[in-house]
This record gives structure tokens, C-alpha cells and sequence, in this order.
């Protein structure tokens, strides 16, 4: 198994074991190599759900340019709840995990098909 493998691994035992889903592992992939070379990048890989930048980065970046959703205000809801479901204290909140729920979330999973 590669580095990825191993990453997407782990990125699906912290869906099953810190935010109670069971994974679409073909989604949980494809999520995952869209994050690009960042996963292997110990501070990109991650979202600091504290700083409000890069939660802004999340929903400009992510959900309005990759998703295609309009900006709103439903979109920090949606960050917030999903973070909220990974564990505020969390240390690392894995960005290809936060991407994926949020991809489920708003039923976007076409994308990446």
C-alpha cells in the first residue's frame, strides 16, 4: 500500500470511530485525491477549525469553486455542524474527512463522480 492508502485509511477510521459514519470509500478516494498534495503536508492536510480565515478558505475555496454552491450562510452552518460532528477538541480535523462530510451533506457526491 502507498502513503495515500494509508492516509485514506485513516481518514476512514476517524469517519467510523470520531464521527460515527460508516464510508463511502469509493467518495472518501476520489474526496482525497482532489485535496491534491496537501494531504502529505502536515499543516495543509488539516483544517484549523479555529481561525476564522480558514474556515472562510474552506467555504471559497471548497464548497463555493469545487461544490459550485452559491455563498451563504448556509454554508459556515454547514462547516460549523461538521465540525461540530468531527469534535471541537479534535486535534486534527484531517481537511479530506471535513471535505468529504460536507460533500455529503449537501448531496454533492456527482461531483466527483
Amino acid at each position: 500500500m502507498g502513503k495515500r492508502d494509508d492516509l485514506i485509511a485513516q481518514y476512514a477510521d476517524d469517519l467510523r470511530n470520531k464521527c460515527g459514519m460508516q464510508p463511502d470509500m469509493d467518495l472518501l478516494t476520489k474526496v482525497t485525491i482532489g485535496c491534491g498534495p496537501a494531504i502529505y503536508n502536515a499543516d495543509a492536510s488539516t483544517v484549523a477549525a479555529s481561525q476564522p480565515d480558514e474556515l472562510e478558505t474552506v467555504k471559497t475555496n471548497f464548497l463555493v469553486k469545487k461544490l459550485g454552491l452559491a455563498d451563504s450562510p448556509a454554508l459556515m452552518d454547514a462547516i460549523n455542524q461538521v465540525l461540530e460532528t468531527y469534535g471541537r477538541s479534535e486535534r486534527n480535523k484531517y481537511r479530506a474527512v471535513v471535505y468529504y462530510m460536507l460533500t455529503k451533506h449537501f448531496g454533492k457526491e456527482s461531483v466527483y463522480g
